[in-house]
């Protein structure tokens, strides 16, 4: 599965974070450790925030670790918010459209997991987001349908909400399919202001996730896997959890599907 990192704090290069540390994502890109596949050659990208309200988005093909356009960008952005993410595909082309993140508006959003049976819900879950919300799809993979199902439920105005409620919106279409519910999720999402995160699965086996301080500025990282074992103090998070990391502080809250407000269509 794929690996990810996001930041929140005063600007600091992306390469303090992405780049630079001696596991870090680009490094996690062909040799992660917590993963089910030590291999993300999958295409990579970044969301960046910094003076528009809308973030910055460069997205490509090419394995992490062999692209010398990402090692620059890196060397010369500066953020105080920004998300990364190196991709190991569970379904879909390896194609920009379906690398992340994905944006909509001011948010980005990015995701380490799986819907399992998505080829079988797939339709049903295209065919229940409004009219506004499906002009949006742009690739085929599972973690963008969820991100735009959060934002039919309301991602704007209720963050843990929707999340919630796409939650549900997918553990219903499965069983209507005659599917046991598989989903794995472990995702980061921001609206420019604060990071959010999730970590759930239907099964005990969520993919993993941390946050930490770093030393150095005294911004925060969550991540879905250490980039720097030997010198940073990782916190990780519990299952079944909702991470909402505001620019002072951090609150860990319990997380569980609820119903959705909006039907699925049969």
């Amino acid at each position: 599965m794929c690996r990810w990192a996001a930041y929140l704090g005063e600007a600091v290069f992306l390469e303090d974070i992405l780049t630079a540390p001696c596991h870090s994502l680009i490094a996690q890109s062909h040799c992660a450790q917590e993963a089910k596949s030590p291999t993300n050659g999958d295409g990579f990208g970044l969301a960046w925030y910094g003076d528009r309200p809308e973030p910055g988005l460069y997205r490509d093909i090419l394995p992490a670790w062999s692209d010398p356009n990402l090692k620059s960008l890196c060397r010369q952005i500066k953020s105080g918010l920004f998300l990364a993410h190196v991709r190991a595909s569970t379904g879909g082309a390896t194609s920009r459209m379906n690398c992340h993140p994905f944006i909509s508006g001011r948010w980005s959003f990015m995701h380490n997991g799986q819907i399992g049976g998505f080829e079988k819900i797939r339709r049903a879950l295209e065919n229940s987001l409004s009219d506004a919300v499906f002009d949006q799809r742009e690739g085929t993979t599972d973690s963008e349908l969820f991100f735009l199902l959060m934002i039919d439920e309301g991602l704007a105005g209720d963050p843990q909400g929707a999340v919630s409620r796409a939650t549900s919106r997918v553990l219903e279409a499965s069983r209507r399919a005659g599917l046991e519910p598989a989903l794995k999720l472990t995702a980061a999402f921001s609206d420019g202001q604060a990071l959010h995160a999730v970590r759930y699965a239907t099964d005990a086996h969520a993919p993993t996730l941390y946050t930490s301080i770093l030393r150095k500025g005294g911004g925060r990282c969550i991540v879905s896997e250490p980039f720097d074992r030997e010198g940073g103090d990782w916190q990780a998070i519990p299952p079944s959890s909702f991470v909402t990391m505001p620019r002072d502080g951090v609150s860990i809250r319990p997380f569980a599907p609820t119903a959705a407000k909006l039907a699925l269509v049969g």
